[in-house]
């Protein structure tokens, strides 16, 4: 991943579109401090299995959660009262 203080992008968008373009992450600092972090929009395939995985993790705890007891359509109608 490469480093790009804020003034470069700022200054030279450019520069940092073609990083962009040739599917390199950057990490966009202000006096040395990390800011953001740019990525390409279609990601690299590497990108895009953490994703992926990240998403899995996620849904994964989501289903080992137990159900609740009431049903949706209780809630919606306890909600609008």
């Amino acid at each position: 991943m490469k480093t790009i203080p804020l003034r470069t992008l700022v200054r030279e968008p450019r520069k940092v579109k073609r990083l962009a373009r040739a599917g390199h992450s950057a990490t966009v600092t202000d006096n040395g401090a990390p800011l953001w972090i740019l990525q390409p929009a279609n990601g690299t395939d590497a990108d895009q299995k953490e994703r992926c995985r990240a998403i899995d993790e996620i849904l994964d705890e989501v289903l080992r959660e137990k159900p609740l007891k009431i049903s949706l359509s209780k809630l919606v109608l306890e909600s609008w009262r």
